[in-house]
């Protein structure tokens, strides 16, 4: 009853503050959620509240509520798969901040020579240079080579 009260109080002034405009706090950025999920809460208790009384519980019981297990289940389904996305996205941002993309402009006999070699093996100049790239050694003195290699797909 307690939580219904509550829910049901922060439901009216979370919408009350919405209408007036404003800032609800300085870490909460999205007011429109914040009521959204009051009123969610309030809804849920209320439910809950429900089920107690008609199946006679004193205390709330997680195990026995079907329907809120299953939705708890549902809420943790996807909090793994947001943080699994997350994850990924994260290392790919990470991956993406360790390469490098450049417009390459060559005279034309090397541009002739990568342009066959592109079209011997059925690639794109660029797949190609990428290739080569991938290849380089630097020396301890600091010279750069490519040891001879057939540019594959």
């Amino acid at each position: 009853m307690a939580a219904v009260a509550e829910a049901a109080t922060r439901e009216r002034e979370t919408a009350e503050q919405l209408r007036r405009g404003g800032s609800f706090s300085e870490f909460e950025t999205d007011p429109e959620r914040l009521a959204a999920i009051w009123a969610a809460k309030h809804v849920e208790w209320q439910r809950v509240r429900d089920l107690m009384a008609q199946v006679g519980w004193c205390a709330y019981e997680p195990g026995r509520d079907t329907q809120g297990s299953k939705w708890a289940q549902e809420r943790e389904e996807r909090r793994a798969g947001a943080l699994v996305a997350r994850a990924a996205f994260d290392a790919r941002r990470r991956e993406e901040a360790d390469e490098l993309r450049a417009e390459l402009w060559l005279s034309a006999a090397p541009s002739r020579l990568i342009r066959a070699t592109a079209d011997r093996v059925g690639l794109m100049p660029a797949q190609v240079l990428a290739q080569l790239a991938e290849r380089v050694v630097v020396g301890e003195d600091g010279t750069v080579s490519v040891p001879p290699f057939t540019p594959s797909r």
